[in-house]
Formats: structure tokens, C-alpha cells, sequence
């Protein structure tokens, strides 16, 4: 029997998680009169000094205990309008500049909907680990308000006893965003979003930017990823949605401060639940897929960003996984092989979590596969947003045990740590 140890704690959607972001009012007229972003602007700015610092005080008392740096926020979202609209800030009070930028935004909650499909890497930061400790990073699918997802992180220390304990999350969360970015034309991608300085990553939010991101950055599968010159990188895929069309993507880190949200070409970009290996085999990338929406496929490519064709690589075989499977995840590299986590869907569609070992030179290959579920939904794990689904985004091994995070009935995250022997054993 496998030796599966479920830790206590479980994260859950959270709707006083909440940012400031833009509030996009439209910029062109609709007729001969001045649009509603400068008639806005006109009324704060006919205000006397006594009217507008009430009205800032109003909008401080109800918001100022509830972001960072609220006033910050404020003047740093009036420089954008000012650039927009050819404002002289020079002529405009603080308090009147503050007021204008808090009229350009909301308060959205990130993750009032759900919380689920984590991924998780080493950390970049091993500083004043003991021995059998590990510093980690893990992502998280964010959803809120109009079912928009968004990436969210967590950083927390596992031990090869079986022990979880995560960062606390700091009381004010801060959007990575676009330097520069033009309201008026929606990029395209690629695009670069930059963690603010004073923000930890267990408070940095990514949000959808282009306009392919424009309904979500969904399910995020990020590696360690190890150059052949040694250089270390961290890489993930991800599914953009514009609420009809699914593109992969990847995102790309040397240094957590800035980071690339790049559009992936070809074939099989066009669909989603891509995981890139974490090193080049053979001399190219690879890449797992599922572009049949049923099969697990695998990719080589001499280019990162542009995969094509794919072959073949695991069909569903058991009942546990006869709908449908996909990976979960990137390929670990163990002694044994490539472990891939595996996700397969049964009847009533109930999602289960299994494995598969491929050669390690030659990940065509597939040596063994888990006959029955490693994690599957059930009792208490079937309840939530959508029911009787287990799903994981990425694993980490540590020590001889996996450490796997995974997304129950895409409503909270739970945790669990596996022998890696053990697993394997029981596959055929």
C-alpha cells in the first residue's frame, strides 16, 4: 500500500484578498463633447481645495487601512492619466492629483471565486536551510470577480518529516505590471511585468495583460529550469484564454523581479496543459502536451517558443482515466527516469491524480504507469466549485519523497508528500 501522507492545512479562496487596479473609463468622446475620463477629470479639478481634500479624506478612510501605500497608488495611477490626457501636474495640488487617481481605480478581489491548480519549484533562495529542510515557491491559480483568473504565489519551508509551513501572506497584496503600459492599445505580447520592489513574492500578483490573457492566465506549470551552459532559469507554461481562444504561453525568470509573459508559436501551442522538461535531452527542449484534448503527446523542439507535431506518448488505459488524461506538471527528473504526475478522468467525471516513469534518455519510452490513483476525489475532497476534481500544476521532489500540492474540486489547495520509491514500485 502507498505510503501517502496528507498534511492538515488547506488554502482556500479568500475574498478580503483584494488589490487596486486600473479602472479603465473610456478615453474617446462619443460625440462632439468631452469623454467621460476628461469630464471626470474637469469635475475634480473645479472643485475648490476644501471640497477636494474632503473628498480624498472620504476615499482614505473607507480604502487607505485596506491597500500599500494607498496614497502612492493614487498619484502613481494620476501620472498615467496625466500622460493621457495632457494634464499639467505642475498647476494641480496633491490632494486634487491623489483624488483624480483614485477615480481611475477599483478594488478587486483576486481570489474571491476560487483558489486551486498549484505548481511549486525550489525556491531561488536556499539561504540558512538546515539539512533536510527546503525553501519553496508555488503558484496558484487565483480566481475573482467575472471568472478572471490570475497568478498568485506562496513561499514556505517543507522538511523531509513530512512538514509544511508557508510564509504569511503580507496584509497588503501588489499587481506585477507592465511599465509604460498604453490603456488605449491592448498589447499583443510579449510582455515583461515587473514585482514591485517592496513587495515578497507571497504578495505579488500577475494579472492578465494582452489581449489572448484578457479572460485569464490559467493553470501556471513552472520548472527549474537548467541551461546547458548551467545557467539556471525559471520557466512555466500557461494557458491564456480571451474568453473564446486558448493560446500557451510561457513565463520566463532569472531573477523574480522582472518577468517575461511570452506567446508560444505553432500547432501545438493551440492548446492547452504544455509542461516543459527542465533541461534539454538529446540536445532540445521537450515538451509534454495533450493536443487532442485526450492523450498525453510528447514535443521536442529546437526553440523554446515555437512547438509543432508531437508524437503519441500515453493513452487512457484504466478506468480511472478512460474520459480523458493529461500531465500534472513538469517531468521530474529521479533516479528511476522522468516521473510524470499524470491526471486522468473517470466516470461521473470524477478527476483522480496518478503517475507514469519514461526512460531517462529517451522519454518516448514509457517504462511504467500507476494502475491505480495516487489521489483521487472523494468524501469531503468532492465538494466545492466544481465538484470531484483533484488537479495539480507541479511536484517537487525532496529528499526521496515528492512533495505535491494539489487543487481540490477547484475551490481550495491541499498538500501531500509521497515516497518517490514507494510510487514507483507500484507502477507497471
Amino acid at each position: 500500500m502507498l505510503d501517502l501522507f496528507n498534511h492538515s492545512l488547506r488554502l482556500r479562496a479568500d475574498p478580503s484578498r483584494v488589490v487596486v487596479r486600473p479602472f479603465h473609463i473610456a478615453w474617446a468622446s462619443n460625440g462632439s463633447g468631452p469623454s467621460r475620463s476628461e469630464r471626470l477629470v474637469s469635475e475634480v479639478l473645479a472643485m475648490s481645495p476644501g471640497e477636494a481634500r474632503a473628498e480624498l479624506e472620504i476615499v482614505l478612510k473607507d480604502f487607505e487601512a485596506r491597500h500599500w501605500q494607498t496614497r502612492r497608488v493614487f498619484m502613481t495611477r494620476y501620472d498615467e492619466i496625466e500622460g493621457m490626457l495632457g494634464l499639467d501636474g505642475a498647476e494641480i495640488g496633491d490632494e486634487k492629483r491623489q483624488l483624480i487617481g483614485a477615480y481611475f481605480c477599483h478594488e478587486y478581489s483576486y481570489a474571491a471565486a476560487a483558489l486551486m491548480n498549484p505548481s511549486a519549484v525550489p525556491h531561488y533562495d536556499q539561504t540558512g536551510m538546515p539539512a533536510g529542510s527546503m525553501r519553496i515557491l508555488m503558484s496558484l491559480r487565483a480566481v475573482g470577480e467575472g471568472h478572471i483568473s490570475s497568478v498568485a504565489f506562496r513561499e514556505g519551508i517543507i522538511t523531509d518529516r513530512n512538514e509544511l509551513s508557508l510564509a504569511p501572506e503580507p496584509p497588503f497584496a501588489t499587481a506585477a505590471d507592465a511599465r509604460e503600459e498604453d490603456e488605449e492599445t491592448i498589447p499583443e505580447g510579449p510582455v515583461t511585468v515587473y514585482r514591485h520592489r517592496d513587495s515578497t513574492l507571497s504578495g505579488t500578483v500577475i494579472f492578465p495583460i494582452t489581449k489572448a490573457q484578457s479572460n485569464g492566465l490559467e493553470d501556471l506549470r513552472i520548472c527549474h529550469f537548467t541551461h546547458d551552459d548551467g545557467e539556471e532559469e525559471w520557466i512555466g507554461t500557461y494557458t491564456a484564454y480571451n474568453g473564446s481562444v486558448i493560446q500557451s504561453e510561457l513565463m520566463r525568470t532569472r531573477d523574480w523581479r522582472s518577468i517575461d509573459l511570452v506567446p508560444m508559436t505553432g500547432g501545438a501551442s493551440r492548446n492547452k496543459g504544455m509542461a516543459l522538461f527542465p533541461r534539454k535531452i538529446d540536445g532540445r527542449y521537450m515538451m509534454l502536451g495533450r493536443q487532442d484534448g485526450e492523450n498525453i503527446f510528447l514535443h521536442a523542439s529546437d526553440d523554446i517558443t515555437h512547438w509543432e507535431g508531437g508524437e503519441l506518448l500515453i493513452k487512457p488505459q484504466f478506468p480511472w482515466e478512460l474520459v480523458q488524461m493529461g500531465n500534472c506538471g513538469p517531468p521530474i527528473e529521479v533516479d528511476q527516469g522522468w516521473l510524470v504526475l499524470t491526471h486522468g478522468v473517470g466516470a461521473m467525471r470524477k478527476y483522480s491524480i496518478g503517475a507514469a516513469l519514461l526512460d531517462k534518455n529517451d522519454p518516448s519510452k514509457v517504462l511504467a504507469r500507476s494502475k491505480t490513483p495516487l489521489l483521487a476525489a472523494a468524501d469531503q475532497d468532492r465538494e466545492g466549485y466544481v465538484p470531484n476534481v483533484v488537479y495539480t500544476c507541479g511536484a517537487i521532489k525532496h529528499g526521496d519523497k515528492l512533495f505535491i500540492p494539489y487543487g481540490v474540486a477547484d475551490s481550495s489547495v491541499a498538500f501531500a508528500f509521497v515516497p518517490i520509491n514507494s510510487l514507483i514500485e507500484q507502477m507497471d
